[in-house]
């Protein structure tokens, strides 16, 4: 069996085809760039890590010099928290 590709790749249930057999994989909800997975990826034996997982995610910004030792955490709790904040509204402002 023979596949040709298409002039541009379409998306089908968030996966890229680029192919007749893509599209197969795509509407079982498998992925074509990895069909061995399966549906979800649910045989997958090691994922790549999600650049939307917390975990691996990197600070977008990173202090140097009297900074360098401010963690995360303890700009956060300088911050008033979102049951403090914004409790009293004054409509005549």
């Amino acid at each position: 069996m023979t596949t040709v590709n298409y002039p541009s790749p379409v998306t089908v249930n968030g996966y890229s085809c680029k192919n007749c057999t893509d599209v197969d994989e795509a509407k079982q909800h498998i992925d074509p760039a990895h069909p061995k997975d399966g549906p979800y990826g649910v045989d997958a034996k090691s994922q790549p890590p999600s650049p939307s997982d917390p975990k691996t995610q990197t600070p977008a910004v990173t202090f140097g010099g009297a900074l360098a030792g401010v963690s995360q955490a303890a700009s956060t709790a300088a911050q008033p928290s979102a049951t403090q904040q914004g409790q009293r509204l004054n409509v005549f402002a």
